[in-house]
């Protein structure tokens, strides 16, 4: 099936806004507590003009058996609606800790299918 192109409004409005993804040379490794939710050697550094570095990984690389997607949506022009998960625990329901862009715009297509973690939610650990 043909995708259609999607460009993003954000970069037609604002031409001069700059988000670079790149490889992050290393291994990456998010828990919460003494539970790993995620780890790779194949996370990708995106960086935007004005926002810290988001570090992303690979869907493969993410345990979604211990994520459940919540209710949560937000819209960003430079990359689309991102989805949000949080950590699936009995008890209370926990915060989004994760989102991902799951069909980006055309020129954020590298982040598509990978999740990014809030620092204040997960502990991130990165090595080179």
């Amino acid at each position: 099936m043909e995708r259609t192109a999607s460009p993003a409004p954000g970069f037609t409005r604002n031409p001069g806004k700059k988000i670079v993804v790149e490889p992050f040379k290393g291994s990456v490794t998010v828990k919460v507590a003494d539970v790993v939710i995620a780890a790779t050697t194949k996370a990708k550094l995106l960086k935007e003009d004005g926002y810290p570095p988001v570090l992303y990984i690979p869907f493969e690389d993410i345990g979604f058996t211990n994520l459940e997607r919540t209710d949560t949506k937000t819209h960003c022009p430079y990359k689309g609606d991102a989805s949000y998960w949080r950590l699936s625990a009995p008890g209370e329901p926990g915060q989004d800790l994760m989102w991902a862009y799951e069909a980006p715009y055309d020129e954020m297509a590298e982040i598509k299918d990978h999740g990014a973690f809030y620092e204040g939610q997960v502990t991130i650990e990165k090595s080179s």
